[in-house]
């Protein structure tokens, strides 16, 4: 069974990317097992029917903090009590960290050396279900845009590339359609009047024919 070193490794302190977040306090080299992730067991039932009420809050107040953590086949764990300071973690597309479950207990492993100041993080490994409702603020050269399991990134990036190519047709026959209309405009308008020079000529011409006659 892993412990955390005695020494504290983290500290806690406002994150560019979410709120609050957990930093390196010194050097962690790789492979220390940082923090332990902590919280309520619960079976997969319930641990369905506090995600959905979590779905239904975000659709109405447009955020809600999931803190559900897969465990094994029958529970998973609920991090979000207040003790549980390793759900501060937030998630990255290039994690520092990443979670490994010893005897039914999580704990966050640094994945590689970590330098003091550093922000720790770890994907957080949603599933393709939910994209949508998790936009991701890492700001990592490499993020794919959302929370989401690596392992799903070739699959969203189809999706956002088919989605992107049926806007741009869209957008091409919506300018297509605004150019006809246009068109038919013009068509429509009614001639425009004689210019003064041509009518001057038309009464010239008049004079003439009386003068003539």
């Amino acid at each position: 069974m892993p412990e955390a070193s005695p020494q504290k490794w983290w500290i806690v302190r406002r994150s560019a990317i979410h709120q609050r977040g957990i930093f390196a306090s010194t050097f962690i080299p790789k492979g220390v097992p940082i923090i332990e992730y902590t919280g309520e067991k619960i079976t997969k039932a319930e641990s369905e029917r506090r995600g959905n009420a979590l779905a239904a809050r975000a659709a109405k107040t447009g955020g809600a903090a999931v803190y559900i953590f897969t465990l094994n086949k029958t529970h998973d764990l609920d991090g979000s009590t207040a003790q549980n300071t390793a759900r501060l973690i937030n998630h990255s597309c290039e994690p520092n960290c990443e979670a490994f479950i010893t005897r039914g207990r999580i704990w966050i492993y640094s994945k590689r050396n970590i330098p003091e100041g550093e922000e720790l993080s770890f994907n957080y490994g949603f599933g393709l279900d939910t994209w949508e409702d998790h936009p991701c603020r890492c700001g990592k050269p490499k993020c794919i845009g959302y929370i989401l399991d690596r392992q799903y990134w070739p699959q969203l990036r189809r999706i956002l590339k088919t989605r992107a190519e049926k806007a741009a047709k869209l957008a091409a026959l919506e300018a297509r359609a605004a150019e006809l209309k246009q068109q038919l405009e013009e068509l429509d308008e009614p001639a425009p009047p004689a210019t003064k020079v041509a009518q001057r000529k038309k009464a010239k011409a008049t004079r003439k024919k009386a003068a003539a006659s």
